[in-house]
């Protein structure tokens, strides 16, 4: 297996269970705390561009590798809402009390799970670019090509599946250029000007690092088919759900679909393809503090 990469941001804590969680911690130390859940072919280190916006906010902002990603150890067979069990452990284990939430990408239903499972204690709930549940009838049809197939062959070839991920994270370590060339490339030109416009190490790092660890990133895929476990209509936490207005990743209709779905959620559509955070999240982690102090 390549090489862990370790940074000064990266902790490990033990769970109840005995697995260890790998988390990265970004912005105010002191600041209000605000869980994110990764997306998909990513892990702890996706919100690393997010590093001032959340200083400058006031958030303290911890970012753990679901099981089996990264730092993290694997949990077979998991679901969605597992994950929530995961969050609490962390909040319990750092002394928070209540936190807030957000999701990106195929983090949103992950953030939506501590949502429903911690209610008490998650003051809201940010989904950024998020999926509409996968077991629905017609949902999995409208996922790009791609994620369709990571999805199948993760399900019934999950050998092939483990061997394209680690090619794909050796080329973002080794080839960080060509990495980030080939993710514009088909990404659409929103999100091609993001990457772009940051540090090539940043994409290819976070992507390499999440992607050598293959077996559980074929696991990510299979959970994400499973059923959440809940349904949006039973949150009772604040929501809000933010998408880009020129995403190619997702259907521009998904978000407005989820927020109707979700009790009191409000809709937020910004510029911006399906990296729209990279954008506003100056905006989002404020509305995600702000809601905090309601």
């Amino acid at each position: 297996m390549p090489r862990v990469h370790v940074g000064p941001e990266d902790r490990v804590i033990r769970l109840r269970d005995g697995r260890l969680m790998g988390f990265a911690e970004y912005g105010d130390p002191g600041g209000f705390t605000v869980v994110n859940a990764h997306g998909g072919l990513a892990g702890r280190l996706d919100v690393a561009a997010a590093d001032r916006s959340a200083r400058d906010a006031g958030i303290r902002l911890l970012s753990p590798d679901r099981p089996g990603i990264g730092l993290s150890d694997p949990q077979p067979g998991r679901k969605v809402l597992d994950w929530a069990r995961d969050v609490e452990d962390l909040a319990n284990h750092l002394g928070v009390g209540r936190f807030g939430v957000m999701g990106w990408s195929m983090g949103g239903q992950y953030a939506l799970a501590v949502g429903s499972r911690v209610a008490s204690r998650v003051t809201s709930v940010a989904v950024i670019a998020g999926a509409l549940p996968l077991t629905e009838s017609g949902v999995f049809a409208q996922l790009p090509a791609g994620d369709r197939a990571f999805t199948r062959l993760s399900q019934h070839a999950p050998l092939v599946a483990r061997s394209c991920f680690r090619v794909m994270g050796a080329v973002a370590l080794r080839a960080p250029r060509l990495f980030r060339r080939l993710g514009a490339r088909d990404l659409g030109a929103a999100d091609a000007a993001v990457l772009r416009s940051e540090p090539v190490r940043n994409f290819s790092l976070m992507s390499g690092e999440a992607l050598r660890t293959a077996p559980g990133m074929v696991e990510d895929y299979r959970a994400w088919m499973r059923p959440w476990g809940f349904a949006p209509e039973d949150l009772t936490v604040p929501v809000d759900v933010w998408g880009g207005s020129d995403d190619e990743l997702v259907p521009t209709h998904w978000p407005p679909a989820l927020a109707r779905r979700i009790p009191g959620a409000t809709l937020n559509i910004r510029t911006g393809g399906h990296f729209m955070a990279h954008l506003h999240y100056r905006e989002i982690l404020g509305t995600l503090r702000r809601r905090s102090e309601g």
